[in-house]
């Protein structure tokens, strides 16, 4: 890793990413995460390397819904779009200032973001399971000047009007100043529901050379359907912000680099994944995680970027494997639960088919043995199945596939390029045998450059490197092999759940149970199956309380509605008593070894060390 530096610095060269200035140094600072250091004589603009290699009339979006409507958007036609939307906004958003869309997995939002990245402003994202209050928290902390938000969604066959939402979150989140209302082509928003909005299809309109607002515009001279112009800012200006997912307080706001997002995602998709312009890449994501960003950035290669809104059980897992070999997707990216959906139901791919079918993409929780045999038996033999890890934290990946050596069931092929990854004991010593800490020794160009509302950076050093100073810990339990450095993910080493691939923290869930006026306590952990994740919830009532069916009932529709479908915990379990430390802390991680059956770590001083013996007899139920 003594030569890090020239990997990335590599990088812009070999992809020929748009910039201006020096590539030295390429990290000033030396090795350590002290300061955030890459290339601070850099300049670029993340919109317009995505949008410089895609041919005109290529397609650039495949937008497939799960009622079968499909739309495709050219290069050209993205291009156009990206100007329209820059013009529009331009009075509106400055550089710095935040660009925020709420909605399904649509073109719309891709534009959004590329708009926002073109005039130096930033980008942040929630999808359209959120429910207000969980928008909310994460909006008010990035306090968007401009909100783009779908009128309403479709999922699992069942139309949803997102316009409450969105009223509900303006009240909320002060300081938005324009706010555009998407639609599916065809259909007409109710602005009237929203005061001061506009309609997507109107405010591009507008914003064409020759109406009077488009004059504003940075681009208003190049004529008709002019694409946008590109202001480049420092390799670290943020470009967007994502979020954490809550684990032991309310999500933190991660500030996301242009320049280091921009070199993650073209080394993971270029060399990980081997993507080009012949490729069409689908991965089933929403807008509330990171892997829509990675998605996105395939345009950067001229790929074919096709976007799936809806559910990918809807009407069955095997409709969508059929559209999968339909539309020629050459890269797939899923999780072990869609895997795991798709072997009980029996699919297995008939014989010719998914031909265009080159690699499968994994993601969300670690891929079981099992699963690797059923991808190459049932589905497509010569397909080359990566397992890859990473997280929101660093808008990529720690370990992941590698097209040009063997896969081997049940691990991850190695860590990424240019990242320092190792595996620490408990005293941060390297180890191999057994699971460890997932740590990064040395600094990497998509790191945080910093947290929301952590002027001091206090909470950042507190969140990475308390464990092991000057070393980014990771929160993830991995054993590193060290004859071809494969990795195999043993699960989380803290207390963040993961159903269905979505990291979900703890803190979002108690927040609606333990406002319930008929609920004392609660402690949710999360059981490993299948490859998969479920949720269970233990809850004390309150004094004087009946725990029913209702009440278990009533429990999952306040989740459902704070936080989202996910959130949903499988089963509601009262007991007598909510494990703690003597400093107050719950016993998170010592009920979850429980519920799993792993072996029980020694306990921290506790103030019922007894109170465990209820929980060690209800695991053998769940």
């Amino acid at each position: 890793m003594e030569r890090a530096p020239d990997f990335w610095r590599e990088l812009f060269r070999f992809f020929s990413v748009a910039f201006e200035g020096s590539l030295e140094p390429a990290r000033a600072g030396g090795p350590g995460f002290g300061g955030y250091g890459w290339f601070p004589g850099v300049r670029l603009n993340f919109a317009e390397n995505l949008l410089a290699a895609g041919r005109p009339g290529d397609p650039a979006l495949r937008a497939l819904h799960e009622s079968g409507r499909a739309r495709t958007v050219t290069y050209a036609e993205l291009r156009r779009d990206v100007g329209r939307l820059q013009r529009a906004l331009a009075g509106v958003l400055a550089e710095g200032d935040v660009l925020a869309w709420h909605g399904p997995n649509v073109p719309e939002a891709v534009v959004s973001m590329l708009a926002a990245s073109s005039l130096g402003a930033v980008f942040t994202s929630t999808s359209s399971d959120f429910g207000a209050a969980a928008v909310a928290d994460r909006l008010s902390r990035s306090r968007p000047r401009v909100l783009v938000a779908a009128a309403g969604h479709e999922y699992n066959g069942r139309r949803h009007d997102d316009l409450p939402t969105v009223r509900s979150v303006l009240d909320r989140v002060p300081g938005v100043e324009r706010v555009v209302l998407a639609h599916a082509p065809g259909e007409r928003p109710d602005t009237s529901r929203v005061e001061g909005a506009l309609a997507w299809d109107d405010l591009l309109a507008g914003a064409d050379p020759g109406d009077p607002d488009a004059s504003r515009g940075p681009d208003a001279s190049r004529g008709p359907g002019a694409g946008p112009s590109f202001r480049r800012a420092p390799f670290a200006s943020p470009l967007l912000v994502a979020y954490s997912s809550g684990t032991t307080g309310p999500p933190k706001g991660i500030v996301h680099s242009q320049g280091g997002v921009l070199l993650q995602h073209v080394k993971e998709l270029g060399l990980h994944t081997d993507l080009s312009r012949e490729d069409s890449i689908l991965f089933f994501t929403t807008c509330g995680w990171m892997m829509w960003n990675w998605l996105a950035s395939s345009l950067f290669f001229g790929s074919r970027v096709v976007l799936y809104d809806g559910s990918p059980s809807f009407p069955s897992p095997a409709d969508y494997m059929d559209l999968v070999d339909r539309e020629g997707v050459t890269v797939l990216g899923t999780s072990p639960r869609f895997l795991a959906a798709l072997e009980a139901v029996g699919h297995a791919s008939a014989p010719g088919a998914l031909p265009r079918l080159a690699t499968v993409l994994s993601t969300g929780a670690p891929l079981l043995p099992g699963q690797f045999d059923y991808v190459h038996g049932r589905l497509k033999r010569d397909v080359h199945l990566a397992s890859i890890s990473g997280g929101t934290d660093i808008m990529g990946c720690f370990a992941l596939g590698d097209p040009t050596s063997p896969v081997r069931r049940g691990l991850i092929q190695r860590a990424g390029l240019g990242m320092d990854v190792d595996s620490f004991d408990e005293d941060g010593r390297p180890v191999r045998g057994r699971p460890g800490e997932l740590v990064c020794k040395q600094t990497f160009p998509s790191r945080p450059v910093r947290f929301l509302d952590d002027p001091d950076g206090s909470r950042l050093r507190e969140a990475y490197f308390e464990r092991f100073p000057g070393v980014w810990r990771h929160g993830d339990l991995v054993e590193i092999d060290d004859a071809d450095g494969s990795v195999r993910v043993h699960g989380r080493s803290d207390a963040t759940l993961n159903p269905g691939g979505v990291r979900i923290g703890t803190a979002e869930i108690y927040g609606p149970v333990e406002s319930l006026p008929f609920v004392d306590d609660s402690i949710c952990v999360g059981k490993r199956r299948n490859g998969d994740m479920d949720i269970h919830l233990f809850v004390k009532p309150a004094d004087g309380e009946a725990f029913t069916e209702r009440t278990a009932a009533r429990i999952r529709s306040a989740v459902k509605e704070a936080a989202s479908p996910r959130h949903v915990p499988k089963t509601v379990v009262p007991v007598r008593t909510i494990p703690y430390t003597i400093n107050g802390k719950k016993l998170e991680m010592a009920v979850a070894r429980i519920v799993n059956g792993d072996p029980e770590a020694p306990l921290p001083a506790m103030a019922d060390p007894d109170c465990l013996d209820e929980y060690r007899k209800l695991a053998a139920g769940l």
